[in-house]
This record gives C-alpha cells, structure tokens and sequence, in this order.
C-alpha cells in the first residue's frame, strides 16, 4: 500500500467515525481534515466533496456484499435456495449494519437523492448473481425457461425493495421482515417453476 493509498483510507476511516458518530449532515470536509492532522485543502487532493467520501463509504460496504453473492452464486446448494440465500444475506447485512450505527441510514438516502447512477450500478452488479442462479435454475430443470434472464432479475429486484433497505421503508424487527421476504420469495419462486409469460403491459 502507498502513502497516497494509505492517505485516503485514513481518511475514510475519519469520515466513517465521525459521520457514524454525528451524522452525514453535521459532518464537514473541515472536521475531517481536522481529525487526520491534515489541512482542509489537501482532503480535496483525494476526495472532491463529502458526498464522494459517502459514495467510498458504500463502496466498501458493497465489496463485502458482491463477495458474498459470488460465492453464494456459485455455490452447490440448489438455485431456490441460494435465491432466498442471496436476499436473506442482504437484509441481515443491511439491517445489522444499521441497528449497529443508526447513522448510516442517512448516508442511504442522501446516496439514493443525490447519487442515483451509483445505487443504479449496485444493482446492475447485483443481477449479474441473480442471472447465475436463474440460468443454472433453468439448466437444472428446477426453474422453467427465461426469455430475458437481466429482466426477470430486474422485476425481481424490483419486487424485494422493501428489503434492501428495511429500516427506511417499515419499522418491522428482522423476524418480521425475514417471514415478510419468505413469503414474497415463495411467491417469486413458484412463478419461477411454473414460467411466466410477460403480457404487452410488461413489455420492455
């Protein structure tokens, strides 16, 4: 690791306990110098505004996640179970993580507001799993043929919001929200074994 390297992971680290300490809002560029022993004008030599810092921040927490969905992906358990695995997986990560700095909501929905193309790529990268799962399902006979693999996984996505980020959209405890996301995966799944055949309103 070099010293520009190690420079803007000391910097992360500062942003991540004082934004998980006081909040995205109440955070500043100048705060975050001041706590790396830095001056406010060279944090800017390696991030050019809090929200870039914010972004960093998500990206860390995403490698985590893509790591896991790959292994999971490619596991040998059958495809059913590591579609509920994958969501299961996501919702835990996501809900403790928050339980344990509640802060980290707020870095959620300012990315949501103000960095749409980023939370859009997460997800991309996220049905690049779900196509490995669905195209081994239908290999093995356990789900019925997909015309459009990116779609289906969209509409899936699509369907499982609710889950991504639980706590910004219900006040259910993690049991509640596991029985919730079961019973929409059953739902899902069945119509996976069974085919669907996308109406002209379902067009793309």
């Amino acid at each position: 690791m070099n010293d520009k390297t190690e420079t803007r992971e000391q910097i992360l680290e500062a942003a991540m306990n004082r934004i998980k300490h006081y909040g995205y809002g109440k955070t500043t560029m100048s705060e975050i110098a001041k706590d790396c022993c830095m001056s406010a004008g060279n944090i800017y030599r390696f991030f050019t505004s809090k929200i870039d810092i914010a972004e960093a921040m998500a990206r860390q927490f995403n490698t985590e996640l893509y790591q896991a969905y790959s292994e999971i992906a490619r596991g040998s358990e059958p495809p059913c179970q590591r579609l509920r695995k994958v969501f299961h997986y996501n919702l835990s990560q996501t809900y403790d993580a928050i339980e344990r700095e509640a802060k980290i909501l707020e870095v959620a929905e300012v990315l949501g507001e103000e960095r749409p193309l980023f939370m859009n790529e997460g997800l991309a990268q996220e049905r690049i799993y779900l196509c490995t799962i669905l195209e081994d399902g239908v290999e093995k006979g356990e789900f019925a043929p997909i015309a459009d693999c990116n779609y289906t996984a969209e509409m899936i996505q699509s369907a499982l919001m609710k889950f991504r980020f639980p706590q910004l959209f219900s006040r259910l405890s993690l049991p509640k929200l596991r029985r919730e996301l079961n019973g929409a995966l059953d739902i899902i799944i069945a119509g996976l074994k069974h085919g669907i055949e996308k109406t002209p309103e379902t067009e793309h």
